[in-house]
C-alpha cells in the first residue's frame, strides 16, 4: 500500500510541475510579444517624429535662404547655430548694432516658420536657447572653477540678450502665449567646445543655438483630453 501511494504522489507532483512549465513557458511568450510590439510602436513613433521634425528642418532652413539670412542649421534636428561675432562684441552680454540688425531679421523669421508649419504647430514644444563660450574666455585672470564661472554667467546672459529679442520681435503675436511657454535660457560656458581637426575651434565654439524640442506621446494624450 506505501508503494502504491508513493507512485500516486510522484504521477500528481509530475502533472503540477508540467502544468506549472506551460504556464511559465506561456507567460514568457506574453511578456516577449509585449515587448517587441512596444519596442517596435516606440521605434515608430521615434521615427515618424524624426521624419517630420527633418521636414520641418528642411522648410526652415528653406526660409532663411530665400531671405538671405545666414545661419547654421542641422537639417535633422533643426538645431540652429549662431556665431557670437554675428551678435555680441568682444566678451559682451549685450547686442551689439550688428547682431540687432541680424535678429531684427532671423527672429521673426525663425519663429514664423516654426509656428506655420502644421507639424510643429502641433507638436512642438519647447525652444532652448542656449549660450556656448569657449576655453579662453576670462583665462588666466581666475582660477579654472571662477573661469567657468565667469563663462557661465556671459553664457546664460548671451542667451538671455537673444532670447529677449526674439519675444519682442514683430512675429505674429497670435502665438504669443504658446511663446512664452516654450522659450528656455540655458547657459553652458564652455562645456561643449566645436572641434576641427581635433583641437578647440575658438570661434565656433562661442555661438548661441536654438534647439527645438518635440513633446512626448503622453503629452499628446494630455492635450486632447485637456480639449475634452
Amino acid at each position: 500500500m506505501r508503494i502504491s501511494l508513493k507512485r500516486n504522489n510522484d504521477g500528481e507532483n509530475n502533472i503540477f510541475w508540467v502544468t506549472m512549465t506551460d504556464l511559465m513557458t506561456a507567460l514568457v511568450l506574453v511578456f516577449i510579444v509585449l515587448f517587441f510590439y512596444t519596442y517596435m510602436t516606440s521605434y515608430s513613433e521615434k521615427l515618424e517624429r524624426t521624419i517630420e521634425q527633418k521636414k520641418a528642418s528642411e522648410a526652415l532652413q528653406e526660409t532663411l535662404k530665400e531671405q538671405n539670412i545666414e545661419a547654421s542649421i542641422n537639417g535633422v534636428t533643426g538645431v540652429v547655430k549662431i556665431s557670437d561675432l554675428e551678435l555680441f562684441d568682444l566678451n559682451s552680454y549685450e547686442l551689439s548694432p550688428n547682431g540687432r540688425e541680424y535678429l531684427k531679421k532671423f527672429a521673426p523669421a525663425y519663429l514664423n516658420s516654426l509656428f506655420s508649419n502644421e507639424y510643429l504647430n502641433k507638436n512642438l514644444d519647447k525652444i532652448i536657447i542656449q549660450g556656448h563660450t569657449d576655453s579662453q574666455t576670462f583665462k588666466g585672470k581666475y582660477s579654472k572653477d571662477e573661469q567657468y564661472m565667469k563663462n557661465m554667467e556671459l553664457s546664460l546672459k548671451r542667451a538671455y540678450a537673444v532670447a529677449d529679442y526674439m519675444i519682442n520681435t514683430p512675429y505674429n503675436k497670435a502665438n504669443g502665449d504658446k511663446l512664452h511657454k516654450m522659450i528656455i535660457v540655458e547657459g553652458a560656458s564652455f562645456s561643449n567646445p566645436v572641434y576641427t581637426n581635433g583641437k578647440e575651434d575658438y570661434a565656433k565654439s562661442r555661438r548661441v543655438e536654438l534647439k527645438i524640442v518635440m513633446k512626448e506621446k503622453n503629452q499628446f494624450k494630455d492635450n486632447l483630453d485637456n480639449k475634452d
